[in-house]
């Protein structure tokens, strides 16, 4: 029996439990993204991690067991672009056969993925997929991922990951002022009334290259007044404790959308999340400075009771709460790259 089952799921300092795993398989991605790996700081000459040092299936796949053991249930796969490792298939395959995991999940940029694929990473036990899409103007969404690629493709894999029942698909939108923020109602008209849940992030100061700015989040208010003055919403519950979304229906039966408010509303009191980047190191908040690296103990011959001892022990001395905290001081604190530590 899996401990967080029992309710024995080990504690953070303050006091929360741990659930949530966030792999980064990848340090790579092919987006250049203003937010997350702008061109200026990813181009031609950015050194990624060679093979030999992203962590392989194997060690993916004991890191996790044990975590389970104290509490993990819900993995989710992230990047830079978690399907470009090729063995991504395999990897949801052994992470779905382990006892305590019940949920797979995946973000993706949608671009790779095709029917065919979406159909092998359902076989191989993914649950749900979550892909990214900041606008539904063509112009505006080529100059955001900065490699013109176009909306279509991505709507195509929506539709790929429905066809495989991949769902619930959620899409996120990322919402930058002067950026996208004209393209909010758009994309709540494009997927209303459709199996797909929509959901608006404020824009983050997650690592060091994204030029963030107070000015450039569009608050969450603002995003939910936006829509609901056109399609009104009424609040859905939560289903789980710790839930980051706040979600919203169309009070026409229209669907859902979800709103996350990482800046104006943090929810850091909830956080259930330690993130594994694809080098090896654990990170227990998306805006730390540093991390745990646990890779030579796998290649060293630890005993799973010494990897358990320091994986709890990085779990129980976590007092994070960066977004809660965040300031004038804190905003300019060097951080790891979203596009390393899975956002």
């Amino acid at each position: 029996m899996s401990l967080h089952h029992s309710g024995n799921a080990i504690r953070d300092a303050l006091s929360r439990p741990l659930k949530d795993l966030r792999i980064s398989l990848t340090d790579r991605c092919n987006f250049r993204c203003k937010y997350c790996m702008p061109k200026e700081v990813f181009g031609k000459d950015y050194s990624y991690l060679s093979e030999e040092e992203i962590l392989t299936i194997d060690e993916i796949v004991r890191v996790t067991r044990i975590l389970s053991e104290i509490g993990v249930h819900k993995v989710r796969l992230t990047g830079g672009e978690p399907l470009l490792r090729r063995e991504l298939p395999e990897i949801i395959h052994a992470l779905a056969s382990l006892p305590g995991i019940d949920d797979i999940a995946v973000t993706s940029n949608g671009s790779m993925l095709t029917p065919k694929r979406a159909q092998a990473l359902k076989d191989a036990g993914l649950r749900r997929i979550t892909i990214s899409l900041d606008a539904l103007d063509d112009t505006v969404f080529r100059k955001m991922n900065d490699v013109g690629f176009p909306v279509k493709r991505v709507l195509n894999a929506i539709e790929s990951a429905l066809a495989a029942g991949l769902t619930p698909v959620k899409v996120n939108m990322v919402v930058r002022r002067g950026f996208n923020d004209t393209e909010i109602l758009p994309m709540a008209e494009h997927f209303r009334g459709t199996d797909v849940v929509l959901r608006f992030i404020e824009y983050m100061d997650v690592g060091n290259s994204n030029g963030w700015k107070l000015d450039d989040v569009v608050p969450a208010s603002e995003i939910f007044r936006t829509i609901a003055e056109k399609y009104p919403l009424v609040p859905v519950a939560p289903e789980l404790q710790g839930e980051v979304a706040e979600r919203f229906a169309y009070a026409d039966g229209a669907g859902q959308i979800g709103i996350i408010h990482a800046v104006t509303k943090p929810f850091c009191t909830g956080c259930s999340r330690l993130r594994l980047t694809a080098s090896g190191e654990l990170f227990t908040c998306l805006f730390a400075t540093r991390g745990k690296p646990i890779r030579a103990m796998l290649r060293d011959g630890a005993t799973d009771e010494e990897l358990r001892a320091v994986m709890t022990g990085v779990w129980k001395a976590r007092t994070d709460r960066y977004s809660e905290e965040r300031n004038e001081q804190t905003v300019h604190r060097p951080r790891i790259e979203m596009s390393r530590i899975g956002g």
